[in-house]
């Protein structure tokens, strides 16, 4: 008996060795980071003369009472309700286009996928140019038809639908590979027999292929989620969060409220809320939707 317990415990001692590296890791950089910033999010914003004091809660009432912040909420679920699911019906669209036999196919391939390959600063200047009111690209197109000049970016009711276009096109090719990985592995003789037994291509589709792209499905939602909360670069390019906080995202506000205001504990806050509401899409993923997707 002793003997088993020994080589137990010398399996357990050998597995903590090899996990120690990624403990420090996520430690150094993920749960103390973490840690320290929900500590700084309970006390006032300190000044020269006046040092930090703990208030509690007190910044989370705030928080709550600010109605910047239902409304950059409002913008992010928004964006990322729009986003998510066009960005990755678009890249399954060009997945299967990509995936046919067909002449010039790694051509069509790279031109899907250049986008992903421009840096995010890059694809804002280039959209930027795009929607330079009477003198961009899309207002060049839109006289040809009689329309006038459409400040895009300039205007509440078009600002956040002009940012949604821009992280699509960028988005949709990076997803793209995934999916056209994912076709590659499905064995040819599955269609072939849905064929034979006289399944339309909309029924192998819905009956067969997307079943099987379900675990690759899951991996870009989860990818497009943490996408959809992390947007700072073209948007401080193409908007910086304006007009009247009509384009202004969770991670952007963030950013705004520590390094131009200058307000940490109100920063720590916004993370907080943050890291809580990625923690329950973890949740979500682990808990439920990787049951549902996976087939052994």
């Amino acid at each position: 008996m002793a003997e088993p317990l020994r080589v137990l415990r010398k399996e357990w001692v050998f597995a903590y060795l090899l996990l120690t590296p990624l403990f420090v890791l996520l430690s150094v950089f993920a749960f103390i980071p973490a840690l320290h910033t929900f500590w700084s999010s309970l006390f006032s914003k300190g000044t020269a003369r006046r040092p930090a004091q703990f208030v509690g809660m007190d910044n989370y009432d705030v928080m709550l009472a600010d109605p910047t912040f239902w409304l950059v909420l409002k913008n992010n679920l928004w964006y990322a309700a729009i986003v998510i699911p066009v960005s990755m019906a678009l890249a399954l669209l060009m997945a299967l286009w990509a995936n046919r036999a067909m002449s010039m196919r790694a051509w069509v391939r790279c031109a899907y996928f250049t986008p992903t390959m421009l840096p995010m600063i890059a694809a804002a200047n280039l959209w930027l140019f795009f929607y330079t009111p009477d003198l961009g690209l899309l207002d060049q197109i839109a006289k040809l038809f009689g329309a006038g000049a459409t400040n895009w970016l300039g205007q509440p009711q078009t600002a956040l639908g002009a940012v949604m276009v821009v992280t699509i096109w960028k988005e949709a090719g990076f997803f793209m590979i995934f999916y056209l990985a994912a076709l590659q592995t499905i064995p040819p003789e599955l269609r072939d027999a849905a064929r034979l037994e006289g399944a339309t291509r909309w029924q192998y589709g819905r009956r067969v292929l997307l079943p099987l792209l379900a675990p690759t499905t899951l991996f870009i939602l989860i990818n497009a989620l943490i996408n959809s909360v992390k947007l700072v670069d073209h948007l401080f390019i193409l908007t910086k969060g304006g007009p009247n906080n009509a384009s202004k995202l969770v991670l952007y506000w963030i950013w705004e409220t520590a390094f131009a205001y200058m307000d940490t504990p109100s920063a720590a806050v916004l993370t907080v809320v943050l890291l809580l509401g990625l923690g329950a899409v973890a949740i979500f993923q682990f808990r439920y939707a990787e049951r549902r997707v996976h087939y052994q």
